[in-house]
């Protein structure tokens, strides 16, 4: 079933709220609960991110792919399988939905709405971290699209909460959130200053991911 372009951008304007306000309410709840015990407070983020990822591409990706994420979108731009006009169209409600999530998550919380995270995370073991963790993230979605289709949303949930643990970044993977993080000073937080280097690394990823992708999982020319 096919879905109009207005309910495939509604859909994913739903799910980059639910799931930037996930991560940096679960930051909040989490850094207010382990009384300075940062691995705990990690462990806490990463199950209610993994959990609400799992929960909005079940229920939205059959409406509009559920990407949630420039990186992925850029990654079907280059596939050709969405149009440019159209990708812009989502990333413009991911960052824009993704923004009010975290307004949301301020509110709820009792903190000030508009502020900026004071939080350093630039150098090249952070920006590597970020490159690999969006390269495995798109290179999961796009062979698992080819082969397991029905298993991507419990990969993509799996995959992102190990690689909260595995990746120097704690994997944000994302250039939509990574923009939205450096709008709230808190657990899950990014200086702005360092969100450009995220993102370079981020696009990066998804680049390599959909040409490694693309060869990976072409079907092999069988001599007759």
């Amino acid at each position: 079933m096919s879905y109009s372009l207005s309910r495939r951008l509604l859909a994913e304007a739903l799910g980059s709220f639910f799931l930037f306000a996930g991560v940096i309410g679960s930051g909040v709840m989490a850094e207010a609960l382990a009384q300075g015990n940062d691995a705990l407070a990690l462990l806490a983020n990463t199950v209610a991110t993994g959990a609400i990822l799992y929960v909005l591409i079940a229920m939205l990706g059959p409406i509009s792919g559920a990407h949630f994420n420039p990186a992925v979108t850029l990654a079907f731009a280059l596939r050709r399988e969405i149009a440019v006009r159209t990708a812009l169209a989502f990333v413009f409600v991911q960052v824009a939905a993704g923004v009010i999530g975290a307004f949301a998550v301020h509110l709820m919380f009792d903190m000030e709405i508009i502020q900026f995270s004071t939080k350093a995370r630039a150098g090249m073991g952070q920006w590597t971290g970020e490159f690999v963790a969006t390269f495995g993230l798109v290179l999961t979605i796009l062979v698992l699209l080819r082969t397991r289709a029905e298993a991507i949303p419990m990969a993509v949930a799996l995959y992102i909460t190990s690689a909260y643990w595995f990746t120097s970044s704690t994997s944000f993977a994302n250039p939509a959130i990574t923009l939205v993080r450096s709008l709230s000073d808190s657990f899950a937080g990014i200086a702005p200053g360092d969100v450009p280097g995220f993102v370079l690394a981020q696009i990066a990823g998804a680049i390599a991911a959909t040409m490694v992708a693309g060869w990976l999982v072409q079907p092999e020319k069988t001599e007759s």
